[in-house]
Formats: C-alpha cells, sequence, structure tokens
C-alpha cells in the first residue's frame, strides 16, 4: 500500500510528524518542569477532583467543543480522560461530548443550510465528501466512522444537508466511534496505572491507523461505495 502519493506528500508528511514530535517533547519539557504533578497519576487525580462535578463537564465541553471547531484531535482529550477518570468514566465523558457535538453539527447544518457547511469546512473536504453521506446507508457510514483519522466531524455537518434522520445518523455515529475512543480511552488508564508498554502500544495502534485513514480518505471513501453498490443496492 502506497502510504503518499506523491515525493511532495512525503515531505509534508515527514515535516508534520517532526513538527509534533518538536512540540510533544517541548511540551513534555514544560509541563515536567513546572507541573510535574501532572505526571502523577494520584496527584492530579486529587488537583482535578477540586473542581468537583465540573472536572467531568470540563472535559466533555473540550469534546463537544472540538467537533464543532476542531482545534484539537478528539483522540487527545479522550487519552486525558482515561488517564484522569479511568476506563469506564472516561469513555462516558468523552462520547457524551462527542455525541452532543455531532448532534448539534448536524442541527445547524440543517437549519442553515449549504452556504453554512461550506463556510465551516475546508473546500478540500467538501470536494472529496460532499454528496457522500447522501449516496450511502447506514452500513456504509458505519464502516466509514469506523476508521479513525477520517473527517467524522465534518461528515457530522455533510450529514445535516441530506435526507438522513438525526436518530439514524446518531446511532452509526455513536457505534462507530464508540471503539476508537474506548482503546483511547483504556490507554491513558493504562499510562496512569504505570503499564506503560501496554498503553503506548495501544496508542501506537491507535496513531498508526489513524495516518492511515487521514492519507487513505480518497479509498476509504471508494471502497465503502463499491461495498454499497455491490451489497447492498
Amino acid at each position: 500500500m502506497q502510504l503518499f502519493s506523491s515525493r511532495e506528500a512525503r515531505r509534508r508528511g515527514v515535516l508534520a510528524v517532526l513538527l509534533v514530535a518538536a512540540f510533544v517533547l517541548a511540551l513534555y519539557l514544560g509541563i515536567r518542569r513546572y507541573a510535574s504533578f501532572v505526571f502523577d497519576a494520584e496527584e492530579l487525580r486529587l488537583w482535578i477532583a477540586q473542581f468537583g462535578v465540573l472536572a467531568p463537564l470540563v472535559f466533555a465541553l473540550i469534546q463537544f467543543l472540538q467537533v464543532i471547531f476542531a482545534p484539537i484531535p478528539g483522540q487527545i482529550v479522550a487519552l486525558a480522560a482515561g488517564y484522569l477518570f479511568g476506563p469506564l468514566l472516561g469513555t462516558v465523558y468523552s462520547l457524551t461530548g462527542v455525541l452532543a457535538g455531532s448532534a448539534v453539527a448536524f442541527v445547524l447544518a440543517q437549519r442553515y443550510g449549504r452556504g453554512f457547511v461550506e463556510g465551516l469546512l475546508h473546500e478540500e473536504v467538501m470536494t472529496r465528501f460532499d454528496g457522500f453521506i447522501e449516496d450511502i446507508g447506514f452500513p456504509g457510514l458505519l464502516a466509514f466512522v469506523l476508521v479513525p483519522g477520517l473527517p467524522d466531524d465534518a461528515i457530522c455537518f455533510l450529514a445535516g444537508l441530506t435526507k438522513w434522520r438525526l436518530r439514524t445518523f446518531m446511532v452509526a455515529i455513536t457505534v462507530g466511534r464508540l471503539p476508537a475512543y474506548v482503546v483511547t480511552v483504556y490507554a491513558g488508564d493504562e499510562l496512569a496505572s504505570g503499564r506503560l508498554e501496554t498503553g503506548l502500544t495501544l496508542i501506537g495502534v491507535v496513531a498508526v491507523l489513524s495516518a492511515l485513514g487521514y492519507y487513505k480518505q480518497d479509498a476509504i471513501r471508494n471502497g465503502v461505495e463499491r461495498f454499497e453498490r455491490r451489497f447492498l443496492s
């Protein structure tokens, strides 16, 4: 499988990886020096506990906002939720925010129409996926959102421009997004428990799948469409 479509795409991909690695290293060193308690799960949980009921609400709100505005990947917030709240509550808080954001994105697009969505989404995303949700059925959408790294937040807006019912769309989004979030939250809990090897392995798996999903968007979209035509038409 060819990961990059051209030498220029490979160069941009390598540069992006290096920039992310440099940012992560700088962030790690800064936190290690000025907020070392972050690396002690119990101390961090005690610090978060002082906010009471606001702590889970803040995490749910961050997940909500990342769907609408996409400032940071939702998996990063899910990882932090697992680290702080454990696998069960971390999953609940993350999915609550993600699903609320998905529903709001759908309703906003439904209410304000194509002009509103075109003003929010990148032109490349519109070109690639405009009409995609309209053409596929429930199994196709489910297969699409199962793959991390794809623009599933954008899909929430685009779905609002179709004849899909919100209830049906939300079922697909819930089932499709659950596996990646469960794995990421669990990885965060493993890191908090000191089981670094397991946690880093799970993070690596999600990262590789996300990279493949991001760089093979067209191939996955075309594969879903062929699946729909061959088996469900």
